[in-house]
């Protein structure tokens, strides 16, 4: 039996990719809950598997050896990657996954120009123009994800990067780019490959020098955006190739990437052309630890923070990048339970960017049973602080910080926090009084109601836990 059994547009490929498109978008209504994610993330493959097994069926496929292969490959390092990826880790690996398929549309959208050339076949503007669009887009997402994926790394600086005279020079590669496509275009007879691997070029440098001023702080942000940006030039590639399956797969990562770009952005009031032109986190703080004068801060230790917890009737524990680091979910959710025990009221306030990418600490604290509906946005918990006997935070900074609503001169001034000044008590675990990615000292530390226990997250969980049973 011939391995091409598919005619491109018959009624039973475009049956088979309507199939797979009611997968994707079944599989993505699912993972808007905790307690069906990992169902949709099934549902969602599956779709994929039927698009790409329907594609391979194309008739007038060929070297099946170079794809068979290249699949294998692709399946073992994935694979391989996912199940040895830590929680912390995750936000880079979605940085790096999201640049391969940037990557893949640029090369693909280079492939089809190659193939109209050998056959000596002018390509229609309705099909040039998505090539082309693809070719850039999917070329600024690789290279700006790779950069994207190093700060997050910790394999180049996570602060702002600046190349003299950066603006000026951004501008003038756009207005290569935009020039070279429309010079492409007008020639769409006998298009230029010189010319089209000039775009991808510029394309590259361009994607570099927009991600390299950014600082880590808006790292999460960026990766969102440059995931809207590969779905939208996964769409486009779809229209060049007439592929039902990838216009609809690309229509939705990039409009659910650029909605949760500007969520993101609204979480931290600011606009996404101030995110990517600011050059805003990663700097070094005004009186960190190593400079300039201490602020007075009041210390504890494990004991005295297991007595506050233990004779109060209401706690808010508040999640942050800390936690993820020391992995610190199943103690923390063992310190929850001790207090229950006694008749505490525990809750979790979770804020939109807390940690390194949307939903990080939901993730973190149902993979330790942490039940959903005790995990609180910070819109609902906030009016609640003022009733709370004690607030702890765990490794989050940023997102506390009082001088977002005290300061107005501070860089966070105006982006929505956690309100936990405003409960009775608020303990602090932290290894140290080192600023957070935003790279300003936190007021919070320094509050009369606050104290510090400086600690490892995982190990101040366990010890208060230990401390609680014993009382």
């Amino acid at each position: 039996m011939p391995l091409a059994l598919l005619e491109p547009g018959s009624d039973a490929v475009t049956a088979l990719y309507l199939v797979a498109v009611v997968l994707f978008i079944l599989g993505v209504r699912q993972g808007t809950h905790p307690t069906t994610a990992k169902r949709g993330n099934m549902i969602a493959a599956v779709g994929m598997a039927i698009a790409v097994a329907t594609t391979l069926l194309f008739d007038g496929i060929g070297n099946w050896g170079l794809i068979i292969a290249g699949i294998a490959i692709g399946s073992a390092v994935g694979v391989i990657a996912s199940i040895r990826v830590q929680m912390t880790a995750m936000p880079q690996m979605v940085a790096l996954y999201n640049g391969v398929g940037g990557g893949a549309i640029a090369l693909i959208s280079w492939s089809e120009l190659r193939h109209a050339l050998e056959i000596g076949e002018a390509l229609p503007l309705d099909t040039l123009i998505p090539i082309l669009f693809s070719a850039v887009v999917g070329s600024v997402s690789f290279w700006g994800s790779n950069i994207a994926f190093a700060k997050l790394q910790d394999l180049i600086p996570t602060r702002p990067l600046k190349v003299p005279g950066q603006q000026i020079l951004n501008a003038l590669l756009l207005v290569g780019i935009i020039a070279a496509c429309v010079n492409l275009s007008i020639n769409n007879d006998d298009p230029s490959q010189a010319v089209f691997i000039g775009v991808l070029i510029a394309a590259a440098l361009l994607g570099n020098l927009v991600v390299l001023p950014i600082g880590g702080a808006d790292m999460p942000v960026v990766i969102s955006l440059l995931n809207a940006f590969t779905g939208l030039a996964a769409a486009a590639a779809g229209f060049a190739l007439d592929n039902i399956a990838l216009i609809v797969a690309g229509t939705l990562v990039g409009s659910s990437g650029t909605l949760l770009t500007l969520e993101m952005a609204t979480a931290m009031n600011r606009s996404v052309p101030n995110i990517l032109f600011a050059g805003f986190g990663g700097a070094p703080a005004a009186g960190a630890v190593g400079g300039g004068e201490e602020r007075p801060h009041r210390s504890v230790g494990p004991q005295d923070a297991a007595i506050a917890l233990a004779y109060a009737d209401s706690v808010v524990i508040v999640p942050g990048y800390g936690l993820a680091v020391a992995q610190a979910q199943h103690a923390v959710k063992e310190m929850a339970d001790e207090l229950e025990k006694r008749g505490v009221n525990v809750n979790y306030a979770i804020h939109p960017v807390a940690g390194r990418m949307p939903g990080h600490m939901n993730v973190l604290l149902a993979e330790a049973d942490v039940p959903y509906d005790k995990l609180r946005e910070m819109d609902e918990i906030n009016p609640e602080m003022p009733r709370t006997d004690v607030a702890v935070v765990i490794g989050a900074n940023d997102v506390t910080n009082p001088a977002a609503k005290n300061d107005p001169d501070s860089p966070i001034a105006g982006m929505p926090i956690i309100e936990v000044s405003e409960a009775r008590q608020v303990v602090v675990i932290k290894r140290s009084l080192s600023p957070g990615f935003a790279g300003i000292d936190n007021d919070l530390f320094y509050e009369e109601n606050t104290s510090m226990l400086f600690s490892d997250a995982k190990a101040a969980a366990q010890e208060i836990a230990a401390e609680i049973e014993n009382l």
